[in-house]
């Protein structure tokens, strides 16, 4: 009989501890999920989440750097992630999206394409345009 692979919860420094009963990430063995984030910039103790900005490329560019902070915080990289899901508010931002998300893995140096990837439309609550979460397989 093989060993059970413990699940590990991932939450960075940097995000704050989730609203409600789930993780910012979790690896079991060499799978690793990121929950869904959203643009708010780095935790301050005691102070309430706070959006990176109102522009779609203000939280865009701050929810990649907050899934990469989970991913980091698992011990893999954009090169592990084979599944990026986002979600988006405002179906006239996916041509904008669409460039920001290019030019932001095109800077990453990745050896491979960043992943296959969804967009879906969603609501979300004020003040918040992004959503995005990701499946990551680390070599064994």
């Amino acid at each position: 009989m093989t060993e059970k692979t413990e699940k590990v919860a991932l939450t960075p420094k940097t995000h704050t501890t989730p609203p409600a009963k789930f993780s910012h990430g979790v690896k079991k063995g060499n799978i690793l999920q990121v929950a869904g984030q959203v643009g708010f910039l780095p935790a301050v103790e005691g102070q309430p989440p706070t959006p990176a900005g109102p522009t779609l490329r203000e939280q865009t560019l701050q929810t990649l750097a907050n899934v990469k902070s989970v991913l980091e915080e698992g011990g893999a990289t954009w090169d592990d992630a084979l599944m990026i899901r986002v979600y988006l508010t405002d179906v006239d931002h996916f041509g904008e999206f669409n460039g920001i998300y290019d030019q932001y893995f095109e800077e990453q140096g990745l050896t491979a394409p960043p992943s296959a990837r969804t967009t879906v439309y969603v609501g979300l609550p004020a003040g918040l345009l992004i959503e995005i979460d990701a499946l990551a397989v680390l070599d064994s």
